[in-house]
């Protein structure tokens, strides 16, 4: 427990500085660090950058921009085909990863605020609830 608490303080910095959020946007925000280090950690990385031509950055993310439900679905139900990502082709699978509604908006909205990323906007368990495959 100890590690993911100093795992929080390293990787999430200013959650306690985020004025501008509301205190459940910040719970969920610090519930999506603790998915993101169980589940997409592995191949997208701690900070974000992915792997060059195998699995595409978070950080500072186009794609995450101009293409916001798309994101959701992916990791609501997975994704697979050609996607360009700051400019650069990735053509890989990303498995479904079996998480709830609330887990995918938590971890949504974690990678969303997150190395560069700017939403300002809490998505809800509801508005993941109502993607359909």
């Amino acid at each position: 427990m100890i590690k993911r608490i100093m795992w929080l303080m390293l990787v999430v910095p200013g959650l306690g500085m985020a004025q501008e959020r509301s205190a459940e946007f910040t719970k969920s925000i610090q519930r999506g660090a603790l998915v993101y280090e169980d589940f997409c950690m592995n191949c997208h990385l701690a900070n974000g950058e992915g792997v060059s031509g195998v699995y595409p950055p978070l950080a500072n993310s186009d794609f995450l921009t101009k293409n916001g439900e798309a994101s959701i679905r992916a990791v609501k139900f997975g994704m697979q085909g050609e996607i360009v990502v700051n400019g650069e082709t990735y053509n890989s699978v990303m498995a479904p990863l079996g998480l709830t509604d609330k887990e995918v908006a938590d971890v949504m909205n974690y990678i969303n605020t997150q190395w560069g990323n700017k939403t300002k906007k809490m998505l809800t368990e509801a508005e993941v609830a109502k993607l359909k495959k």
